[in-house]
């Protein structure tokens, strides 16, 4: 059967900060450098086509 409309490959993440423990939901593509809001450290990164995730994924959202 042929899709007429596309399903993106892209997808929002809930995400555990791996120093403070904070949830938060990011894009899993993200265009610039994504901080924890609760302790301001890196959780992902910008790269060619996925973002560099250094947070551990808990549930990838659809």
């Amino acid at each position: 059967m042929l899709d007429l409309i596309p399903k993106p490959r892209s997808r929002f993440l809930r995400v555990q900060c791996p120093e403070c423990g904070n949830e938060q939901v990011i894009f899993g593509c993200p265009a610039t450098v994504v901080k924890c809001i609760g302790c301001g450290r890196v959780i992902a990164e910008p790269r060619a086509s996925k973002g560099l995730i250094k947070a551990k994924i808990l549930e990838v959202l659809e």
